[in-house]
């Protein structure tokens, strides 16, 4: 029975269960990825281990930057793929959005590797003959390369409804775009952006120069002052070596 004597507050809503049971392939690659999150560093794309998220795989994905707006899907789920009707690896990511959102979507991606940033986007996916309603969520976290530079990323995507033909393409609903490392460390706050502090990096701090000890591979001339007797050029001492002249012939 689902009667409670009229009081609602144990009533649990079929609604959010079936919306948080849709949202957890989304929420297991956020909590994997912050589970790889250090003190001020972003993952690095060689840490991701799909045994880390084994109940997300098919909705998740593995990106690359390959324009300052673009990234292109390198590995993907079979929902994104399903979803296209195609192998969807080796294309951007932006071929899943309508092409009259894709300006809003690139501004996004420019965020999620510049800031760096988390990016949650809802969609709605476009309509048509044999096109039926379907929703998506979609989530991407930035990674880093093995260069330490943050130009790969990791995301999931969720739909909700149908797919009936494809390929479906999706206009956005609303996005979102929070930096990456504020999230990560939530009682820290994210460093700010060369762009943000509006000067340039301090010159680093310079040592007085140190003496070179003879024999050093490589020498640094020292800024001194010399008196007249050390300005002089020193004399050569050649060791052992001496200049034989002969005149047999």
């Amino acid at each position: 029975m689902f009667g409670n004597g009229g009081n609602d507050r144990d009533v649990v809503s079929m609604t959010d269960r079936e919306k948080a049971k849709r949202m957890g392939p989304v929420r297991a690659v956020e909590a994997y990825w912050m589970g790889l999150c250090g003190e001020d560093q972003i993952p690095l794309r060689s840490q991701i281990d799909p045994r880390g998220m084994e109940t997300a795989l098919e909705n998740a994905f593995l990106m690359e930057r390959i324009a300052p707006t673009m990234g292109k899907i390198r590995v993907a789920g079979t929902h994104l793929s399903d979803l296209m009707g195609m192998q969807i690896a080796g294309m951007p990511l932006s071929t899943m959005i309508a092409p009259s959102d894709r300006e809003q979507f690139g501004l996004a991606i420019e965020a999620l590797f510049a800031e760096p940033s988390i990016v949650r986007v809802e969609l709605r996916a476009e309509g048509g003959f044999g096109k039926p309603d379907m929703e998506a969520h979609m989530i991407i976290l930035p990674l880093r390369s093995d260069f330490g530079d943050v130009s790969r990323a990791l995301g999931a995507l969720i739909t909700q409804g149908r797919i009936g033909r494809t390929p479906r393409r999706f206009n956005i609903v609303s996005i979102d775009v929070t930096p990456a490392l504020k999230i990560a460390n939530p009682g820290k706050p994210a460093p700010m952006t060369p762009a943000e502090q509006g000067a340039p990096a301090p010159l680093p701090r310079m040592s007085a120069p140190k003496p070179v000890s003879v024999g050093s591979g490589f020498s640094e001339r020292r800024a001194v002052v010399k008196t007249d007797a050390e300005a002089r050029p020193p004399v050569v001492q050649r060791g052992h070596l001496r200049l034989v002249v002969s005149n047999d012939d």
